[in-house]
């Protein structure tokens, strides 16, 4: 009998749903289903046709955190103890590394190594009972993962050192206050907020989107640096007939005038701005 996938991958044009699918665990993070999170995501790296991920939880949370059964592979040394201990980096690192926006769905509890995973997608949605809390510390072991380094790119420093050195818990609001997740909807909202956005990302031409995602990586220091300039991916955008489509479908539609297409970015210019 073949084991249950403990990640569930789906594809609807072109947004891909990577699931957590260990609900009667509240998705409690074992190496196990780390590993399978990363492998899930190599071939998504590969697919052109996918412009948008999105990270979620089966059942009644997001994640409960690491499964507490870890540890006990973590104490016989070794290296079967090395790769549980760095799976959950690996899995966030894999995330990272996916070419396409990447969200984060998050609801019911989001603990110690979920809110690592969460981190590493470049958008979060929370609902409204989303409940937060990173408890390493009262566990007697420091955040890992790269948690750390992850949490100062998206929250101020003195908040990284209060919610990891008090564990105590704290909620979608208040995570929408200081930066960690960037919209919180209510709970029934939340697969169709979450969609809604995919959809709108997906739409959007993919060599701007693109350039955005590598320039925020690269200033926070995630990855490789592309070595573009600003003026290398302008010029590039200027050139792309996708990106040049995008831009006159924006005209178009904001402003709603007699106005020509050929005024879009990318365009030339019209004939009487020629001789004005």
């Amino acid at each position: 009998m073949q084991a249950r996938s403990l990640v569930t991958l789906e594809i609807d044009g072109a947004v891909a749903r990577l699931t957590l699918a260990r609900p009667g665990k509240l998705n409690a993070l074992s190496a196990e289903l780390l590993e399978e999170l990363a492998a899930a995501c190599a071939p998504l790296a590969d697919r052109d046709d996918v412009r948008v991920v999105v990270l979620s939880g089966g059942g009644r949370a997001f994640s409960a955190g690491a499964d507490l059964s870890m540890f006990g592979a973590l104490t016989d040394g070794g290296p079967v103890a090395r790769a549980a201990a760095t799976s959950g980096d690996r899995a966030a690192s894999a995330l990272e590394a996916l070419p396409q926006v990447t969200i984060a769905a998050i609801h019911g509890h989001c603990v110690g190594g979920a809110v690592v995973l969460a981190a590493a997608c470049d958008l979060r949605v929370a609902a409204t009972d989303a409940l937060f809390s990173i408890p390493e510390v009262d566990l007697g072991i420091p955040l890992a993962w790269g948690g750390i380094p992850r949490l100062l790119r998206e929250v101020p420093p003195a908040v990284v050192r209060d919610l990891v050195l008090t564990c105590r818990e704290f909620g979608a609001d208040e995570a929408l206050a200081f930066g960690l997740v960037s919209r919180v909807v209510p709970p029934d909202d939340l697969d169709t907020e979450v969609a809604a956005l995919a959809g709108s990302l997906a739409r959007k031409a993919r060599l701007p989107v693109s350039a955005t995602l590598d320039a925020v990586a690269s200033h926070l220091g995630v990855g490789a640096p592309r070595g573009w300039s600003d003026a290398d991916t302008l010029l590039s955008a200027i050139r792309d007939p996708e990106s040049r489509a995008a831009g006159q479908a924006y005209v178009a539609r904001v402003f709603r005038s007699e106005l020509s297409p050929e005024v879009a970015p990318g365009g030339p210019a019209s004939q009487d701005s020629q001789e004005a």
